[in-house]
């Protein structure tokens, strides 16, 4: 479909963490694509006393949004709403594209009013029909449609954003943030190196740090000439040390020294990127590097599965598959701790002959 170069302003809809801004790049693109001549800014929601969103330490200087606008998610605030609608009436989009998780009906008729009633939006992409918003179930391979595909379905009427293709997940990180990440990487030498990401912000999704120390005993010793980086927040850098302790040969713990996109760049290099179900996953994937996941049963199998033909996910899915709990103390996460080190060793021998 061919650009549309007679909008100059349009809003995007979005909220969530890094992976959430991850798997819609490709959408992203597609919206750069459409509309380049457009001032691009997002509304997203920003972490509690952050000035600046998780978004934008995904897309950070890659061009594909321009800026940003604030939503307190959950907000029933009248004054707090009256504020937004009167910045986005200033802004004056003439197109919004709605990029939201799965909403319900009542939900999406909500959102709907507001931007067409109370900001004054005439032309909305993407959320013309609450049926629209449904996870699409294969029967072929027992997974539900992806969240970087249902994304891309939903804003069909703008054009193909094919998640499939690599070229389309571009964080077109600069020489800077490349930079960076070799510097930090100058312990391991010049080896060849894995990534390990343990660290997690939910029970639930946690395998936990003795089996990650030993599959990196297993790893150091089947791959001795290689180096281990570990990535992940300031908050995952104890347990990421304690995960390092496992690994034999050089290994750096890099939790909490570099930003989301200097992390890509640390992974893109890598031979595989080991970790749960993460934004460092889902930024490995976007940026070409082989993943080796290990995801609980908490979400329908496919939906946050990282994008890529040759990763390799670890799903056990259990009876009480699709949860969606953040703590999970009935079934004792049964669907994690059913999962071993000898099955993911196994995993990374498969990814590094793929």
């Amino acid at each position: 479909m061919p650009a549309d170069s007679s909008l100059s302003r349009v809003l995007i809809y979005r909220l969530g963490s890094l992976g959430d801004t991850t798997v819609a790049l490709p959408c992203f693109h597609l919206i750069a694509r459409r509309f380049p001549m457009a001032t691009r800014l997002l509304l997203t929601n920003y972490p509690v006393h952050a000035k600046a969103p998780a978004s934008a330490a995904v897309l950070g200087a890659s061009g594909l949004i321009h800026g940003y606008m604030r939503y307190t998610v959950g907000t029933r605030s009248p004054l707090a709403l009256l504020r937004l609608a009167l910045e986005i009436r200033r802004f004056r989009p003439q197109a919004l594209v709605y990029l939201m998780p799965v909403r319900t009906p009542r939900q999406l008729r909500r959102d709907l009013a507001f931007f067409r009633f109370g900001c004054g939006v005439q032309r909305i992409v993407g959320a013309e029909d609450a049926a629209e918003t449904i996870r699409i179930f294969d029967p072929a391979t027992g997974l539900y449609e992806s969240e970087a595909c249902r994304l891309a379905r939903v804003l069909s009427e703008l054009g193909d954003a094919e998640p499939r293709v690599i070229a389309n997940w571009d964080l077109r990180m600069t020489a800077e943030e490349k930079a960076r990440a070799a510097a930090v990487l100058e312990p391991l030498g010049q080896r060849s190196y894995f990534v390990c990401g343990p660290g997690t912000k939910r029970q639930a999704t946690d395998w936990g740090e003795a089996n990650w120390r030993s599959l990196m005993e297993r790893l150091s010793e089947q791959y001795p000439d290689h180096g281990l980086a570990l990535v992940g927040a300031p908050e995952d850098r104890a347990v990421s040390d304690q995960v390092a302790a496992g690994w034999a040969g050089p290994a750096v713990n890099l939790c909490g020294e570099l930003s989301p996109r200097e992390t890509a760049a640390v992974l893109e290099g890598a031979k595989v990127f080991l970790g749960p179900d993460s934004g460092p996953m889902h930024l490995s994937a976007a940026v070409g590097t082989t993943t080796v996941s290990v995801f609980s049963a908490r979400n329908l199998p496919g939906v946050w599965f990282p994008a890529g033909e040759r990763n390799q996910v670890i799903y056990h899915q259990t009876s009480c598959f699709g949860c969606n709990l953040e703590t999970c103390i009935d079934e004792q996460r049964r669907c994690l701790t059913s999962i071993t080190v000898d099955e993911v060793a196994s995993a990374v021998q498969r990814a590094l002959r793929t």
